[in-house]
């Protein structure tokens, strides 16, 4: 990005007020709002340690009771750098400088070929060595409210983000990439964590989820679900517990090992609010939030959930620290299956607590999806679910990675919340529109309306045309801003102008692109289980069009499936679209493919 156009999104950003302001603090009560954060954070992840003690009391502590050893080779070194690697490295980090740089990232860029061999050097020394430099272990935390409105003087309402040296995620990311094959293709890494992984997303993972309870619904049986909320997932692992985890579970050994070791010791963070500054503390314990080898450090920390999922028989999915258990009931056998889910979130709830983690019942949710008349005519009494020793009431909705699912899957309340978000920004655009070129106004309706239409909205294929027409109405509104259209001309030719897919097309945009992705990747394995190439039992010229079997179904609601919703796409497809031999060539035809049905 230029600097102008920086200097056009900073003046776009101020005048749509994107950024919730909330209560402004004068210098003395910045101060001491800085030093309350700072305490609240020290003393959460005390008062969870010692809520963890007291769970645990009388029962002896087995951090590694569901891990499974390693089998393969091991990694016993990170392989060295190249100054080629780094200097690729740096031109592909963003621009923007940390406050704990020494150096600016712009001149970092600017003279990749100075510094590329220097960062080299220094990672190869810090790998051989397996020691991460003292001087990139101190970390400025930002406190980030963790949404939008909410009390800015309530230190609770905050996330800490730490900022890192850009030097230091240089090393991250070089160490991140040795790493993560080892661990990934571990056969002891949970399939089904969708976080920080390739080809794997959000979208996944509810596309997965949704693909399983369809086909339950289509087999007559509802789903109970239950999405469990962890307490400050990432600030509590603990170190010993996790490297232990990396050697025994990955085969990760010899320098390697220790050099993730010296990374996890002796850090420190100090809280930075507006321009106030607290005092430094020690971090004994957890992954930062805000690092790049954070994150994959805390997916092989809870790798083992998936093995206590499987010796339950319970279908589980995970994104980072967010999880889901869920079981399908019939009204037959619904009591010995819902007991099932309950040890299954008793074992799970005493792993986490061995692992110094801890599950918040008070925002675990819990839901049992069924069409109308199969819950007419159920005989399922069913009213909540035990949670780490709390009743867990079952809700009408779930909200699952930014996405309400109501009990029906009608997702009515998703498309308003989607449309609501949408108008606002919608009415904020308009209000700064005659100061905009077009291209800008393009550009920002994209980025803030466009970008909440389209996520996620794999999980919206075949829903009501209700739905669909309050989210075609919002693009409507939108593209008359952007387009100064009044509000009785034709908006077909503004959309067509515009270059905007209808919603319906979008849907099928993205539906067919996933499929895509899988049949070429074999990613996510647990969207390619649900895709099969059709092969007829005899010769036919359909032979070699490279079409999908679509399952047969009972219902009409389990159309919303992935299963039937990518053969029935990607079967609608021009050949040649199918056969496109790169992803960048199948979208351009997809999208031209699409554009004329949308617009003919």
């Amino acid at each position: 990005m230029t600097a102008g156009s920086k200097k056009h999104w900073a003046a776009v950003s101020e005048l749509l007020h994107t950024k919730d302001r909330g209560v402004k603090f004068s210098e003395a009560d910045a101060v001491k709002q800085c030093h309350t954060i700072s305490e609240f954070f020290c003393s959460k992840i005390s008062r969870m340690k010692d809520l963890i003690a007291t769970r645990l009391a009388g029962i002896a502590r087995d951090s590694h009771s569901h891990d499974s050893p390693h089998v393969g080779q091991s990694l016993d070194l990170l392989l060295p750098v190249t100054d080629d690697e780094v200097m690729k490295l740096i031109s592909s980090i963003p621009a923007k400088s940390s406050p704990m740089d020494f150096l600016p990232t712009s001149v970092l860029k600017k003279c990749k070929r100075v510094f590329a061999p220097l960062v080299a050097h220094l990672a190869n020394k810090s790998f051989t060595e397996g020691c991460f430099p003292s001087l990139f272990k101190r970390a400025q935390v930002t406190p980030l409210l963790k949404h939008d409105g909410l009390d800015n003087t309530n230190p609770a309402n905050y996330r800490p983000i730490s900022n890192l040296n850009t030097i230091s995620k240089l090393l991250e990311r070089l160490a991140l990439s040795r790493l993560r094959p080892h661990i990934t293709n571990n056969q002891n890494f949970n399939k089904s964590q969708s976080a920080y992984r390739r080809h794997h997303s959000t979208e996944t993972a509810l596309v997965s989820i949704l693909n399983d309870i369809y086909g339950e619904i289509d087999n007559g049986r509802s789903t109970l679900l239950v999405a469990l909320d962890l307490s400050a997932a990432f600030d509590t692992v603990e170190h010993s517990v996790l490297l232990s985890r990396l050697q025994s579970s990955f085969g990760v050994s010899g320098h390697a090992l220790q050099w993730v070791r010296s990374y996890l010791a002796a850090r420190s963070q100090f809280v930075r609010f507006e321009s106030a500054t607290a005092d430094t503390t020690d971090c004994p314990c957890g992954v930062p939030q805000g690092s790049v080898l954070g994150p994959l450090l805390f997916v092989t920390y809870v790798a083992p959930v998936a093995k206590i999922a499987s010796e339950f028989g319970t279908a589980h999915h995970q994104y980072a620290d967010d999880t889901q258990f869920y079981i399908s009931l019939s009204k037959f056998d619904y009591n010995s299956t819902t007991t099932n889910l309950q040890n299954c979130l008793s074992a799970v709830h005493t792993w986490f607590s061995q692992n110094g983690l801890v599950i918040n019942p008070d925002k675990s949710e819990a839901v049992l999806f069924s069409t109308a008349q199969q819950t007419a005519s159920s005989s399922i009494a069913l009213s909540a679910v035990d949670v780490a020793g709390a009743v867990v009431p079952l809700s009408d909705s779930v909200k699952i990675l930014g996405v309400v699912l109501d009990r029906h899957l009608t997702f009515n309340t998703h498309v308003q919340n989607i449309c609501k978000s949408v108008n606002y920004h919608i009415r904020a655009l308009k209000h700064i529109r005659t100061s905009l070129t077009t291209d800008m106004a393009r550009t920002v309706a994209c980025a803030l309306v466009n970008s909440r239409l389209d996520y996620a909205n794999a999980v919206l294929y075949n829903t009501s045309a209700s739905n669909v027409a309050k989210l075609q109405r919002a693009q409507n509104a939108l593209a008359r801003v952007v387009s100064f259209t009044r509000r009785q001309d034709h908006i077909h030719p503004v959309l067509q102008k515009l270059h905007w897919l209808p919603v319906r097309f979008r849907i099928d945009y993205k539906i067919a692109t996933l499929t895509h992705k899988v049949m070429n990747t074999g990613c996510p394995d647990y969207l390619s289980q649900s895709v099969h190439i059709y092969t007829p039992s005899r010769h036919l010229r359909s032979t070699n069009q490279l079409l999908l079997s679509k399952p047969i179904t009972r219902t009409v609601i389990s159309s919303r499936a992935f299963s039937q919703a990518a053969p029935t796409i990607w079967n609608s497809l021009p050949h040649h679209t199918r056969i496109a031999n790169s992803f960048g060539r199948f979208r351009q035809s997809l999208r031209t493919h699409l554009y004329s049905l949308a617009f003919q």
